[in-house]
C-alpha cells in the first residue's frame, strides 16, 4: 500500500473524465460522449482522512465513487485508489444551463476525497480486465457498483487523449469517472467506497461520516 500525504503545495494536477460510465451519462439525460472529455480539480481539494463536510457547504453534496490513477515517471500507472468526486449538483446543472464553466459545483473544498494508494504493476487497459471493481454503500445500503471492465471509455483511451494534448507530469492523479447510482449525502450519512482487486480483496478504502 502506498499512502503518502498530500500537502497543498504539491505540484501536481487532477485530471477527472466524466461519462465514461454509458449508464451514468443516462441517469443524469446526458448524451454518451464520442471521446474523452475532462474537468480539472485544483489539487487543493484533495482531502486524505476526516468527514465528509456536508454541512459547511453552501449547496448540496453527491457522491461519485471513481478509480484514481497516480501517474508515475514514464506516465504508466504507478498506483491506484478509491475516490469520491464529490458533486454540488444543483450549482454545476444550473450554470451548465446557462453555459458558463461549472468549477463551483466540482472543486470546492474536500470535494476530491482519496483513498489509500495501492501498488499497480501493469498497464492502463489492465483495469479493465475483470479483476477491478467499485462498489459504495450509504449506511449499509448499496448506492453504486461496478466492475471497471464496464467502462464505455477507458482509461487507456483516457490517456491517449490526455497525452495528445495536455501538460501531464508524473505524480499527476486521473480520476476515470464514476457508475451509476449517483445521489446526494445527508449530514450523518456513513459512507463506505471500495475498490476491490484480484479476488475480490479490497485494495483502497474510504470510510467517512458526512457531517
Amino acid at each position: 500500500m502506498v499512502d503518502e500525504p498530500v500537502s497543498s503545495g504539491s505540484l501536481m494536477a487532477l485530471w477527472c473524465s466524466i461519462r465514461t460510465f454509458a449508464k451514468h451519462a443516462e441517469e443524469l439525460g446526458n448524451q454518451q460522449p464520442l471521446e474523452p472529455i475532462f474537468f480539472v480539480k485544483p489539487n487543493n481539494c484533495i482531502q486524505r482522512n476526516g468527514p465528509i463536510q456536508v454541512s459547511t457547504h453552501p449547496g448540496s453534496v453527491h457522491h461519485e465513487i471513481e478509480c484514481v490513477i497516480k501517474l508515475g515517471n514514464d506516465l504508466a500507472p504507478e498506483a491506484i485508489a478509491v475516490g469520491l468526486d464529490l458533486t454540488d449538483r444543483e450549482t454545476q446543472s444550473n450554470l451548465r444551463a446557462e453555459q458558463l464553466p461549472w468549477s463551483k459545483g466540482k472543486c470546492f473544498r474536500g470535494s476530491g476525497v482519496i483513498g489509500g494508494f495501492h501498488h499497480f504493476v501493469g498497464q492502463f487497459d489492465d483495469l479493465c480486465n475483470g479483476d477491478f471493481a467499485l462498489k459504495l454503500t450509504v449506511n449499509g445500503v448499496l448506492r453504486q457498483a461496478a466492475n471497471l471492465s464496464s467502462m464505455s471509455i477507458t482509461p487507456q483511451q483516457q490517456m491517449d487523449s490526455l497525452r495528445s494534448w495536455a501538460p501531464l507530469a508524473p505524480g499527476d492523479y486521473l480520476f476515470t469517472g464514476t457508475p451509476s447510482g449517483v445521489a446526494e449525502l445527508q449530514v450523518g450519512d456513513e459512507v463506505d467506497a471500495i475498490l476491490t482487486g484480484k479476488g475480490g480483496s479490497v485494495i483502497s478504502q474510504i470510510s467517512a461520516v458526512c457531517v
